[in-house]
């Protein structure tokens, strides 16, 4: 259907004849019928460069401008949608538009798909611009999550939490580029439980909610790990009383969260370099039954998430560890122990992907379901590896999702490694562009 705008007002430091440069019809579609026909308000939130402030949500990407819209006056309440067009020429960055736009008809061409409880539309609008430069010079290669999904994966993701995600940059990016969260620190044992059973998830929540709210994967991280362990957990020694402490924990963190989480590192870090148990107050107590109790812990609290071991140093096909995690998985899956996947974290020195395509082969052969490479971070960050990594994952049938350990590089664990696809300024750097251009190709 054919629209024209019923009111146009600019809010920010653009006025007069900038808006009345915008072209003041434009065409759009729906597949959604209003209860009661009448007037949506389309707010476009911000297109363009991004740097004037909070909430910027446009990004250029293949000649596309893309600009999120909330509509509101929909019977069924606010509604997100993507728009995208083609613009002739170059603009500099606007706050926001706000426009009025009557809905009296139905057009079925557009798919529709559900975001939470709300209608998500899809909406095609050409936006002309008659000699004045309003729209924003920053151009960027897209969202690496969405490169990869079409290859046939299920996310790209990032380790982040509320100090993280509370900045407006991580947020837009998170919301811009990728597809899954895991929180880096706020699901630890010592956060949630730091006084026995006396549970906190206030700062897990947070997070939990801002996934949902974006719609984002999350990967639980995580329920059983010898370090980030309160001192009362580590003093224990009777194996009946562990037991029940790891149950306990396993148990009302998971049911916390049930059916939120797509997957839980239940167990993390817990081999050594040589392929054995680590040294621990689970392994010195409980020996190897503690893989047991916790898994089963596990599947009982939330039969439908994916359970997962997590370590690293899982680089290389014939490293001791690598092939240690192999045999043991394959040895606890045989005796009924419900471990869904293996997760290599994948932290990496310059030039060691070249072994990531090998141990994902050898991760494989364990008979889990699926893998994931977890916590990414290359020092350097040199294109090559990235690509390599990212290539590795593609071409392993099991692996299903790449998690990078944090958004730019002052934020990482190691920092003054620049191991991680944005600088600091939140720009994306050239191996960002390296692997969604692979993941195009």
């Amino acid at each position: 259907m054919n629209v024209k705008l019923g009111k146009t007002r600019m809010i920010g430091p653009h006025k007069g004849n900038e808006m009345r440069s915008l072209q003041h019809s434009m065409r759009s579609r729906f597949k959604h019928t209003p209860q009661k026909k009448g007037d949506a308000k389309l707010k476009l939130m911000s297109f363009g460069d991004g740097k004037r402030g909070d909430d910027k949500l446009g990004e250029m990407a293949s000649g596309h401008l893309f600009m999120m819209i909330s509509t509101k006056g929909c019977p069924h309440g606010a509604v997100t949608a993507l728009a995208t067009t083609k613009p002739t020429t170059k603009m500099k960055a606007i706050d926001r538009i706000e426009i009025q736009v009557p809905i009296r008809s139905i057009n079925p061409d557009i798919q529709e798909s559900n975001v939470g409880k709300n209608e998500a539309a899809s909406l095609t609008v050409p936006l002309a611009v008659v000699g004045s430069p309003i729209i924003a010079e920053r151009q960027t290669v897209g969202s690496i999550d969405a490169a990869f999904k079409a290859k046939g994966k299920k996310y790209v993701g990032v380790a982040t939490d509320q100090g993280r995600f509370s900045v407006s940059q991580n947020a837009q990016i998170i919301n811009d580029y990728m597809g899954q969260v895991t929180p880096e620190n706020s699901m630890k044992w010592d956060t949630i439980e730091s006084s026995q059973n006396n549970f906190r998830f206030t700062t897990a929540d947070a997070l939990v909610n801002f996934a949902t709210t974006n719609n984002k994967v999350i990967r639980g991280h995580t329920l059983v790990w010898h370090s980030q362990l309160p001192g009362w957990v580590s003093s224990i020694s009777s194996s009946t009383t562990l037991t029940s402490v790891i149950q306990n924990h396993v148990t009302k963190t998971m049911t916390q969260w049930k059916g939120k989480i797509y997957a839980w590192d239940v167990i993390n870090e817990m081999l050594s370099e040589q392929g054995g148990l680590r040294d621990s107050v689970f392994s010195r107590v409980l020996g190897e039954g503690f893989v047991k109790i916790a898994f089963d812990a596990a599947r009982a609290a939330d039969p439908t998430v994916k359970l997962y071991i997590n370590d690293y140093n899982l680089d290389s096909a014939s490293y001791a560890k690598t092939t240690g995690m192999a045999n043991l998985v394959k040895k606890w899956l045989a005796a009924g122990i419900p471990i869904d996947g293996i997760g290599s974290q994948t932290h990496l020195g310059s030039g060691q992907s070249s072994g990531t395509a090998g141990a994902l082969s050898t991760l494989a052969g364990s008979g889990v379901s699926e893998l994931a490479l977890t916590e990414v971070d290359i020092a350097g960050a040199s294109s090559n590896d990235y690509v390599a990594v990212f290539r590795a994952c593609v071409e392993q049938p099991k692996c299903i999702g790449i998690t990078v350990w944090g958004i730019r590089d002052p934020d990482s664990w190691r920092p003054s490694t620049n191991c991680l696809l944005f600088d600091s300024s939140y720009k994306p750097k050239a191996a960002y562009t390296a692997v969604v251009n692979y993941l195009r190709s």
